[in-house]
C-alpha cells in the first residue's frame, strides 16, 4: 500500500513541529519498546531547539497528504576534530504508517546529507528483534556493538535496598564528594581529567572517535543537560593527593521522574583495582534513595564485552531486561 508522503527539512523547528515529533516518537517507542518511557514533550522540544555539545543537528519530517506528521529523522553531526567524521541518526516512523517506504526515503535524505557534510560513518541504535534492527540490516548497516540494558528497582527490598556494608566502606586514601548540576569550579579541572578515562571504554567495532575533556567542556555539558530541563547528579571519589580518581553520573529526565538514567561511570587508570567504581555507584544509589525517593528505578547500559562494569552493576542489583545494537553504515565519499 502506498501513500503520498512529503519530506520536509526543518530548518527552524516550531512548537507545533516539536509536538508532532513527540507524537511520532511516543507511538514508535510504545510499539517497539513497551515499558521504556518515551522522552517528554519538553525534552523533545529542547532536543530540537537547544544547542548541542560539540555538534549540530539536521532534522526532517515526513507528512501525509492531510499534513499529519508520520515519521521523523534527526542527524547529529559531531564537530570536534576527533569526531568530525561521525554522524548519529535517530529515525522513527509511526507504526500505522510503516512498510510504505517512508523510512527508506528519510534514510536516503540522511545519507545524502552525510556525503555533503563529509561524514564517513553513520551510527544508529536499534533494539534487538525490533523493526529497526531489520531495517538497518536491509540497508547494509553493520552491527558494531551490542549493549546490554539493565534496570535496578529501588523500591524492592531484594534489589539495592540493603547494599552490603563493604560497598559503603571507603577504600583507604579516598573520600566521596558530590554535586548537582555544574561541577564546582575548584573541582572542574580534576573532573575533566577523570572524564578522559572514558576514552578507553569498550566500544566494540564502532568508529566512535575520542573526546578531549577540559574544565570548559564539563561546564558546557552540564549546561546542555540543564537547558533541556533534566537534572544531573554526580558522585566522585577524590584521592588524598586531590586528584579525582573516579565518578558516576545520573540524570533525572524531565517528564519521567520515576526512572533515572545512568550516564558515565569511570575510574582513572592509576586508581583502578580499589573497587572505586562499585563504591561511587553504591553511594549514588544511597543518595537517590535519600534525596529523590520518587525515583523508583535506574536504567543503564553496557557493551556486552565490558565485563567489569557488568559485574559491578549485577552486584549492585541491576538485572538485564533488554538488548540493543549500535549499527554503523560506512558512507562512501561523494
Amino acid at each position: 500500500m502506498s501513500e503520498h508522503i512529503h519530506l520536509l527539512p526543518l530548518h527552524r523547528v516550531q512548537v507545533t513541529d516539536a509536538a508532532a515529533w513527540h507524537r511520532v516518537v511516543a507511538a514508535s517507542m510504545a510499539h517497539d519498546l513497551p515499558g521504556v518511557p518515551p522522552p517528554g514533550p519538553g525534552h523533545i522540544h529542547a532536543q530540537l531547539t537547544e544547542p548541542a555539545l560539540d555538534s549540530h543537528r539536521l532534522t526532517w519530517s515526513a507528512a501525509a497528504a492531510d499534513g499529519t506528521t508520520v515519521a521523523v529523522a534527526g542527524l547529529r553531526l559531531f564537530t570536534s576534530p576527533t569526531r568530525d567524521h561521525l554522524a548519529e541518526l535517530e529515525l522513527h516512523v509511526h507504526p500505522a504508517h510503516r512498510r510504505r517506504g517512508t523510512g527508506s526515503r528519510l534514510l536516503s535524505a540522511v545519507v545524502a546529507a552525510c556525503r555533503t557534510e563529509s561524514r564517513r560513518a553513520l551510527t544508529v541504535e536499534a533494539a534487538a528483534g525490533s523493526p529497526g534492527e531489520a531495517f538497518c540490516e536491509r540497508w547494509g548497516f553493520r552491527r558494531a556493538m551490542t549493549l546490554d540494558h539493565l534496570l535496578m528497582r529501588l523500591d524492592r527490598t531484594d534489589e539495592a535496598a540493603h547494599l552490603h556494608p563493604a560497598d559503603a566502606a571507603a577504600p583507604p586514601g579516598y573520600r566521596l564528594t558530590g554535586w548537582t548540576g555544574t561541577v564546582p569550579d575548584h573541582l572542574a579541572d580534576a573532573f575533566a581529567q577523570a572524564k578522559n578515562a572514558m576514552n578507553d571504554m569498550p566500544m566494540g567495532d564502532l568508529d566512535h572517535g575520542t573526546t578531549a575533556w577540559d574544565g570548559d567542556r564539563v561546564r558546557a555539558m552540564a549546561k546542555v543537560i540543564a537547558d533541556r530541563g533534566d537534572t544531573l547528579l554526580t558522585v566522585a571519589a577524590v584521592h588524598d593527593d586531590a586528584t579525582m580518581a573516579g565518578y558516576t553520573e545520573i540524570v533525572l529526565p524531565q517528564g519521567t521522574p520515576t526512572r533515572a538514567q545512568q550516564y558515565d561511570t569511570a575510574v582513572a587508570p592509576a586508581h583502578r583495582g580499589h573497587g572505586l567504581g562499585l563504591w561511587v555507584k553504591a553511594a549514588m544509589v544511597r543518595r537517590l534513595r535519600a534525596e529523590h525517593p520518587d525515583v523508583l528505578e535506574i536504567e543503564t547500559d553496557n557493551a556486552e564485552d565490558n565485563v567489569h562494569m557488568l559485574a559491578v552493576n549485577h552486584r549492585l542489583g541491576y538485572r538485564s531486561y533488554r538488548r540493543t545494537s549500535q549499527f554503523q553504515l560506512d558512507v562512501p565519499a561523494p
